[in-house]
């Protein structure tokens, strides 16, 4: 007999589409606050009417479902506008990776085919820029913030404020195939023309329920619940925030956007709203720790999952002795990305902050609907020993298909049918992952595996280093050698065989391989960062090496 499920044909089927997650907070909370910077207050209520005026907006001008428009603005709630308005139409939301350079960001416009692009005025000149590189025949809003809106030469549409005032303020969005695309953007490679990922409304949705049930499991740590305050302080052009934007308007949480980073003010609407949950990456925390004046801030109410790249473990000892509770998480542009979360037991708070760390900046454990395997390269699972190394590689419901127009990468980063995250790693007895490092950032010292994330986390411990990357040195008689660049705090003076000492103290301890003791140090006054960030090794090694 058929085990197929019976369909009554006045059912409704609910397809999962992005505007399923608009329902629950309007209908519940429709009084709660979504705030930018220090400029504005909107209720949901309101938001919710400058959503269906955007859609309204972009329809007047010729958006169509299957047409894309661009986004180009701080984190803001026009963004979170943006990040419904447009998927709901059946449109794609395209997020301009403003950090990208002029040639790659170009790329990615022409690329994604872009029909409207929504651009701050701080943002102009980079158009202004490659105006005469994309093709013609695209439309421009701008949003005007105090700049000066004079000095380019494209046809506006109009300033977005304007057109919305001027909109409707209800939108009929309509259902349509949940497979359907709703987002794409650019991966942040070091090489190369930068690769489109793209995401159905299907994915978002199994992503934003994921992800809620994971900040929701733990009774203290790491929660992330309807009475939180949430600010993000990772770019909305990269991955959707870490999908959390999303978790955070299902749940009908307060949401506090900050605009451009500047650190002062970061630190102001931290405590102005008593924000209790965020997401950056290391160096963004470095720089808030660092900050002038933070110490005269209270943070222990604040959650904040730190991904993008590991997580030192001085920093997060730093962290947690200022009563943050910090914890890793782990993704990729293709992932959608959250995959797993290092979050801790009640039972492991009762550790020292040095114990705690150790756990905190794992990689953690999958998330639901997220599988994991650590493989070999015979594509068998490592043992859960914590010591024996291989390739991360992962399935899950809101894992990209593949590369936009591009066959060939597509085909190998699924292949096998397991998406390759190109990580190195291990595992322990309990299941839980640890990453040691990227697959083309694995130092080979006389044919041996040296993990460069490990002997980061040894030298970030010394009181004078502020930055820290360790990348391969070629040498004649190893073949590679690890080399230390070495960024130090202000008014910290210290030689260059302290940090070597250190390593070979480390060494000595069983915590680093004997291999690490060939390490060179090199200075430097700072460090190369990506666009969102993260320490950039390809452009170290071609400086250094």
């Amino acid at each position: 007999m058929s085990n197929l499920i019976e369909k009554t044909k006045s059912a409704y089927e609910y397809p999962l589409l992005i505007k399923q997650l608009f329902l629950a907070p309007l209908g519940n909370n429709p009084d709660q606050q979504i705030v930018y910077r220090d400029q504005l207050t909107l209720s949901y209520r309101e938001w919710k009417e400058r959503v269906h005026r955007l859609a309204n907006v972009l329809t007047s001008i010729g958006v169509k479902p299957g047409n894309t428009v661009a986004v180009m603005d701080w984190d803001s709630h026009r963004y979170l506008e943006a990040y419904y308005a447009i998927p709901m139409m059946g449109a794609v939301l395209h997020t301009i990776n403003v950090r990208l350079s002029a040639e790659q960001m170009m790329y990615t416009i022409e690329h994604a085919e872009d029909d409207v692009i929504i651009c701050h005025v701080d943002f102009l000149p980079l158009l202004e820029g490659i105006r005469g590189r994309i093709s013609e025949g695209r439309k421009f809003i701008v949003i005007d913030e105090g700049g000066d809106v004079s000095k380019h030469h494209f046809h506006l549409e109009g300033e977005y404020e304007q057109l919305l005032s001027e909109a409707s303020a209800a939108y009929d969005f309509p259902d349509f195939d949940e497979n359907t695309r709703a987002t794409t953007f650019y991966t942040t490679g070091t090489t190369g023309l930068p690769k489109g990922v793209y995401f159905s409304h299907r994915q978002l949705v199994l992503h934003t329920l994921t992800t809620t049930a994971a900040l929701a499991v733990p009774a203290v740590q790491g929660r992330f619940h309807r009475d939180s305050v949430y600010m993000p302080i990772t770019p909305m052009f990269h991955v959707h925030a870490w999908g959390v934007p999303y978790v955070a308007t299902f749940l009908g949480t307060k949401q506090v956007y900050p605009g451009k980073y500047v650190p002062a003010m970061l630190l102001k609407l931290l405590d102005t709203h008593k924000v209790t949950f965020s997401h950056c990456v290391p160096t963004i925390l470095n720089m808030l720790l660092k900050e002038p004046g933070s110490a005269n801030y209270d943070l222990s109410r604040w959650s904040c999952i730190i991904g993008g790249a590991a997580l030192p473990k001085a920093l997060a000892i730093e962290a947690l002795k200022r009563g943050i509770d910090i914890f890793g998480g782990y993704g990729m542009s293709e992932t959608c990305p959250i995959l797993s979360l290092a979050q801790i037991t009640e039972q492991e708070l009762d550790l020292t902050p040095e114990e705690q760390a150790d756990i905190r900046c794992r990689t953690g454990y999958p998330v639901g609907l997220a599988q994991m395997r650590v493989v070999d390269i015979e594509g068998n699972d490592v043992p859960n020993d914590d010591k024996t190394p291989g390739e991360i590689i992962v399935r899950s419901p809101y894992l990209t298909q593949g590369y936009l127009k591009d066959h060939v990468h597509s085909e190998k980063l699924w292949e096998g049918g397991w998406m390759h995250t190109n990580d190195v790693a291990v595992v322990n007895s309990k299941g839980s992952i640890r990453i040691t490092d990227r697959t083309k950032d694995v130092i080979k010292v006389g044919g041996e595996w040296l993990s460069s994330l490990e002997i980061e986390d040894v030298i970030a411990k010394h009181e004078g280093v502020l930055e820290v990357a360790v990348i391969g040195y070629p040498d004649t008689n190893w073949g590679e050698v690890p080399m230390a660049i070495v960024v130090s705090k202000d008014g910290c003076n210290f030689q260059d065989r302290e940090i070597i000492q250190l390593v070979k103290a480390s060494v000595d301890n069983g915590v680093l391989p004997r291999e690490a003791i060939t390490l060179k140090v090199q200075r430097a006054e700072a460090i190369d960062k990506t666009s969102v960030g993260k320490i950039n090794k390809v452009a170290l090694r071609k400086k250094f090496s």
